[in-house]
């Protein structure tokens, strides 16, 4: 079963959580930088998380710690490109390690990773929100949604946006 992006809904389940998408809304053309959340089913990566502000986990994803040094690489022309990187090394890279909360705890999508397109995209997460906000291309939730969510699907769920 697919999890289902629609009109400013994720749907799952019997579940319907408002959420927040990219400024520039849904294209099937998305480039890196241009606000847009990316058209099409993608798979769902591992659940990454702030161990000093997320005490307890309930899900089926493989799960990794955001360290201080951790970022994500949006630079086209580093070999890194829509991978996690480490911030300090790279510098144009979406640091992981926030003051804010939005990536408390948040789950990449799979999107533009096998193969790797230079301008294609990069860091297209399921996040945290407070107040709904357009994104610059994520997909983004209430954290007691976001962990809801979290504990009933798995890594054969995927994302239809």
């Amino acid at each position: 079963m697919n999890i289902i992006i629609k009109k400013r809904f994720l749907l799952y389940k019997g579940y319907k959580f408002k959420c927040s998408i990219g400024k520039a809304g849904v294209k099937g053309n998305k480039r890196e930088g241009d606000n847009a959340t990316p058209k099409g089913i993608f798979s769902l990566g591992k659940f990454y998380y702030r161990p000093d502000r997320i005490k307890k986990i309930s899900t089926n994803l493989s799960c990794k710690k955001i360290k201080k040094n951790m970022g994500w690489c949006n630079d086209p022309g580093n070999i890194k490109y829509n991978k996690e990187v480490n911030h300090k090394k790279i510098k144009n890279s979406e640091k992981l390690f926030r003051k804010d909360y939005t990536y408390d705890a948040f789950i990449v999508i799979n999107y533009n990773s096998k193969p790797v397109i230079k301008n294609k995209g990069s860091a297209i997460f399921l996040h945290l929100t407070k107040n709904y906000k357009p994104t610059a291309g994520c997909i983004a939730i209430k954290k007691n949604d976001f962990f809801k969510l979290a504990k009933i699907i798995n890594n054969k769920t995927r994302i239809k946006i």
